[in-house]
């Protein structure tokens, strides 16, 4: 327990100076790009994403589960097994997305650049992911801290000296700030992968225990497949959600353009403020999903039942008084970091959103860590249904618009927060209160 919280406070910390500098990252982009042009990219940044994921398989979040579970003498077969076959899985995938990539349509709004630097990304993406999860399953959380805020100080001064030396249209401005992005992350690959190979070379000559390869691929795949599916589908949804909330704008009576800059305010504004402080749930989410695993594969039930308690009652601690400055001083917040007095409302009204959220985020982690990823999945599908179902029934009506988009998004987070908590306290033994009850049956 004692290295779980000292390891949380190092990436709490480390992800604190990010948020940070993501907050005026966030500023620069608002400010240079404007309502419009901040539209446009948080529009396109699911998508960009969504690819992104899929190069990544989720192997972070299956190797440091397989690394916390088993013995440190199975690492090295592991590790060799899983380049061999990231390096099929780039060489088979890498035409597929070059060929499907130019002929997905929203690409064709941004420069005709953009979809090239993505497919060109998509190597680095796949190997620092085994690197990544390494680093997670061994608790080396100071090297993925590291990893983080370099990612993140290297786009903000990418993209602060390429604004300052240059003017662009509002077309290359988004352009070059997803280059910004893209050009951090190929900076944090040759880091992890730096230090990876030395860890590498380290497991090498040490014992080893032979393994074979349909076993480790059937455990990796195990953890991978549910839950890349579940990212793939909170990705595909977080893709959609731009369109169904500018298509149910637009059907109360709203222009093209005002729905486009009222998404900007909420995704842009509303939602970087509001998350700032979910730097902590992340801190959680990394730490719980080796420990949980440990724990969970050891059958000790007390210490989880007690994870669960310290978890939720921090994020009380630090959650409330988070949502309550952020809805008092919403008007201040939006008008002096990004000039925008009308995303203060979505600000205040999206307070249940944020909160839940700190708690939603450690929960997927104990979810993952119990092999529940299908729940989480599940979890995530329902939630979603009736999340857009309500933006766009309550969207589309006159009397409504953004405040029936920002009344759908609050009930999808209860709807999820409370399907994650009566399944984790089903599984680990406790009541609704986070009281250990009597008997407990385990989960296979």
């Amino acid at each position: 327990m004692k290295t779980f919280f000292k390891g949380t406070i190092l990436l709490a910390v480390a992800a604190f100076a990010g948020e940070c500098i993501e907050f005026v990252v966030n500023m620069v982009l608002a400010r240079e790009l404007g309502e419009q042009g901040l539209g446009m990219y948080m529009s396109i940044l699911p998508t960009v994403f969504l690819i992104i994921l899929l190069a990544s398989f989720e192997l972070p979040v299956s190797i440091s589960k397989f690394v916390a579970e088993k013995d440190k003498n199975q690492h090295y077969r592991m590790l060799n097994y899983v380049l061999k076959w990231t390096v099929i899985f780039t060489i088979i995938v890498l035409p597929i997305v070059t060929f499907i990539i130019p002929h997905i349509s929203v690409f064709n709004e941004f420069h005709p650049a953009l979809k090239w630097i993505v497919i060109a990304f998509i190597p680095f993406v796949s190997f620092s992911s085994i690197a990544r999860g390494y680093f997670m399953g061994k608790n080396l959380m100071g090297k993925i801290a590291a990893a983080n805020l370099l990612r993140k100080l290297m786009q903000l001064i990418l993209l602060a000296s390429l604004y300052q030396m240059f003017e662009f249209s509002i077309e290359m401005a988004v352009f070059v700030a997803f280059c910004t992005l893209i050009g951090s992350e190929a900076i944090v690959f040759i880091y992890l992968i730096h230090m990876f190979v030395i860890h590498y070379q380290q497991m090498k000559r040490s014992p080893k225990e032979a393994l074979a390869g349909k076993s480790v691929r059937n455990d990796l795949l195990s953890v991978s497949i549910p839950t890349t599916g579940l990212r793939v589908f909170h990705a595909i949804t977080h893709a959609i959600q731009p369109f169904l909330i500018k298509a149910a704008l637009i059907k109360a009576g709203v222009g093209a353009e005002v729905a486009t800059e009222h998404f900007g305010m909420v995704a842009g504004i509303a939602m970087t403020i509001g998350f700032f402080p979910a730097f902590i749930a992340h801190s959680f989410m990394i730490m719980l999903i080796p420990t949980v695993s440990k724990e969970y594969a050891e059958r000790n039930l007390p210490r989880l039942q007690h994870l669960l308690q310290q978890v939720f009652l921090i994020t009380f601690i630090y959650g409330i008084p988070a949502v309550l400055f952020f809805y008092i001083f919403a008007e201040k917040l939006t008008t002096e970091f990004f000039h925008s007095p009308d995303a203060s409302v979505y600000l205040q009204l999206l307070w249940p959103f944020f909160l839940l959220h700190f708690f939603i985020i450690p929960m997927q982690a104990f979810l993952i860590g119990l092999g529940l990823m299908k729940d989480a999945f599940f979890h995530s599908v329902w939630s979603t249904i009736v999340s857009y179902a309500v933006m766009y029934f309550l969207g589309s009506m006159p009397s409504f618009q953004m405040d029936g988009i920002i009344m759908g998004i609050n009930a999808g987070a209860v709807l999820l927060m409370l399907m994650h908590y009566v399944t984790i306290c089903k599984v680990i033994g406790v009541n609704l209160n986070l009281m250990p009850v009597k008997r407990i049956d385990f989960k296979s």
